[in-house]
């Protein structure tokens, strides 16, 4: 009998480098350097470099960069940013914390990522920026939504929170924005024991202006200059994402191998994958597919012992706690179709190939 098959294996990323991420753990437990400290500060020196960015600014979590890099752009109450419809909440989140307004976006019908003529459409006097989300670690066009912003002279921020050495145009994505930001939650590519985020840029004003947010407000310890935050990146986190950032490149190439065979080998008229434009280099955190029957394919492979999830079932503008924004069905039509027909299926560094064998197998057999 086949043995059960997660959509996300945590624990064989674990096993394999055990002694790696102890060690680690104990050298920062040694010299208690537990909130920020030296090993916060490597790490944030040796992303910054694996981005290819002058700075990266560790916080306690992505969502976390998303409200920093929002403030150090000076968005406020009264200014609107837009954001996918297509995304994980917290997109919109890090404008609503700002007491800005989120205007979401449709996002396209092949690529699934936001749609630059739907942004233009959606700029009023109030607008101030847009954030585009690489989502599932396919990266957005950006140059699409470059040309859109310049034309009405708005900021770019990057989403990177799924997409940790993804490419646009032999381009790293965190250096094509203003800013980037990342996430570090489990089960990202690149993930910490519990939460970390970093926000990368170019600008030292951003840099120490998000260094002062996420330190209570302070450039001077117990002098706060403005409203500040308790965002910093733990010394834990720091450590361990410093051992994990050493195998990235590995896992990004082993995902890269079992997506290409989804891609190339699944062939269930039925199901429909994500298109991938030639100019990007995707890393795959997510593979999601589209049925037309969503639920019934995931409990389909649940009867076969493989776990498969739906990323996202909600699209951002129909969530209850935007209500209030009075979307209804119908303003973003491509999110709402993806977020009734996608399935998540499984995928990490560590699967075998003959769990993709296994996966591939049952998505053609389906019907």
């Amino acid at each position: 009998m086949a043995q059960h098959l997660k959509r996300i294996d945590l624990t064989r990323d674990f096993e394999a480098h055990r002694q790696e991420y102890l060690d680690a753990i104990g050298r920062v437990c040694g010299e208690t350097a537990f909130s920020g400290g030296k090993y916060a500060d490597a790490f944030d020196r040796e992303f910054a470099e694996y981005v290819g960015s002058r700075y990266a600014c560790g916080v306690n979590n992505g969502t976390s960069a998303l409200h920093c890099a929002m403030l150090a752009l000076g968005v406020g109450p009264g200014d609107e940013v837009i954001v996918p419809a297509n995304t994980y909440i917290a997109t919109a989140w890090g404008v609503s914390y700002t007491g800005a307004t989120p205007v979401f976006a449709d996002c396209t019908a092949d690529t699934w990522e936001i749609d630059p003529a739907d942004v233009a459409k959606k700029i009023t006097e109030r607008t101030k920026g847009i954030i585009g989300v690489h989502l599932y670690g396919q990266p957005f066009d950006v140059s699409g939504i470059q040309a859109v912003a310049e034309k009405n002279g708005l900021f770019v921020v990057e989403d990177c929170a799924q997409a940790h050495g993804a490419k646009f145009e032999g381009k790293n994505v965190g250096t094509l924005g203003e800013m980037g930001c990342f996430s570090f939650y489990p089960g990202k590519n690149l993930y910490a024991f519990g939460e970390g985020g970093s926000v990368t840029c170019d600008k030292k004003e951003y840099y120490d202006h998000i260094t002062r947010l996420k330190n209570q407000g302070c450039d001077v310890r117990y002098y706060h200059d403005e409203i500040g935050y308790n965002y910093r990146l733990e010394g834990i986190q720091g450590a361990v994402l410093s051992v994990s950032l050493r195998f990235l490149p590995e896992w990004t190439r082993r995902r890269q191998r079992i997506s290409e065979r989804y891609l190339r080998e699944i062939q269930n008229p039925r199901i429909t994958m994500q298109r991938h434009p030639e100019n990007t280099t995707p890393v795959y955190h997510l593979f999601v597919v589209t049925v037309p029957d969503h639920e019934d394919f995931v409990r389909y492979m649940a009867e076969a012992d493989v776990e498969c999830n739906m990323h996202y079932p909600v699209p951002c503008h129909l969530q209850k706690a935007y209500a209030h924004l009075g979307y209804r069905e119908g303003d973003c039509p491509n999110a709402e179709y993806l977020s009734s027909h996608c399935v998540t299926l499984p995928l990490f560094p560590e699967m075998t190939d003959e769990e993709a064998e296994r996966v591939i197998r049952l998505c053609n057999q389906y019907s």
